[in-house]
């Protein structure tokens, strides 16, 4: 993908657990309409196993060699990422030499009139939408005020141009959400719609890193979705 093709490492994590993944945990298989969340998305917290998560997901960024370590940071707003990307950096010994950016671009999609509600709460409330949603695939679909995951591409082009002119051949870190990074996956590895949305039926988990090496031509994939770090602390959450 052009806009990240000097840079030597793209790394990308996904924020720890949330208060906000718990309860949509709570209510899956219910006959819930609503996951219950009382603050707008972008103030939704860590738990306290999200919190150890971004601690464990620090160590391992600091156990990496040298040449790998990030020479940039850049963090989605949203209350979750900003948090994890503090814990993590906080047990790294190179954090003193980086500044931690944020860039509204790297927030999560855009639910709109949806917004915490359950598959269950759209079909009941929202039967219309449900049936646009069948029809036009999830790929297309944008919700009354919200965002397609086609839309994401588009600010993550921009994004991803925008990086590449201010940290040309860096090492850079994003600390961001389960949709930016499917998205990233999208157009690093020029991949098709049937693909990426077969690849997002995988939860992402919380933590986890995803990685690509540059070539100063392209980007090759290292891992996708990796939690080996987090044996024992928790379990993904969709």
């Amino acid at each position: 993908m052009a806009g990240v093709r000097s840079l030597q490492w793209l790394n990308l994590t996904r924020h720890g657990e949330s208060t906000g993944n718990l309860a949509y945990q709570a209510v899956h298989g219910t006959d819930a309409e609503e996951a219950g969340i009382t603050e707008r998305d972008a103030d939704i917290p860590l738990t306290d196993t999200g919190r150890a998560q971004a601690a464990t997901l620090g160590r391992r960024l600091a156990a990496l060699p040298a040449a790998e370590r990030p020479t940039h940071v850049v963090a989605s707003p949203y209350l979750r990422a900003l948090d994890t990307a503090k814990i993590a950096l906080a047990q790294t010994p190179y954090a003193g030499d980086l500044t931690l950016r944020v860039d509204e671009r790297l927030r999560d999609r855009e639910q709109g009139a949806l917004q915490g509600l359950t598959a269950r709460g759209v079909e009941r409330r929202f039967p219309e939408e449900a049936a646009r949603l069948k029809q036009l695939g999830k790929f297309y679909y944008r919700p009354p005020g919200g965002e397609s995951w086609a839309d994401l591409a588009l600010r993550l082009r921009s994004f991803y141009r925008d990086l590449e002119a201010d940290a040309p051949g860096g090492r850079v870190l994003v600390v961001t959400h389960d949709a930016i990074i499917v998205m990233t996956r999208y157009l690093v590895e020029d991949l098709t719609e049937k693909d990426i949305m077969e690849i997002e039926r995988q939860p992402i988990a919380n933590a986890s890193l995803t990685r690509w090496r540059g070539d100063g031509s392209e980007l090759q994939a290292v891992c996708y979705n990796d939690a080996s770090h987090l044996s024992g602390i928790g379990a993904p959450t969709p």
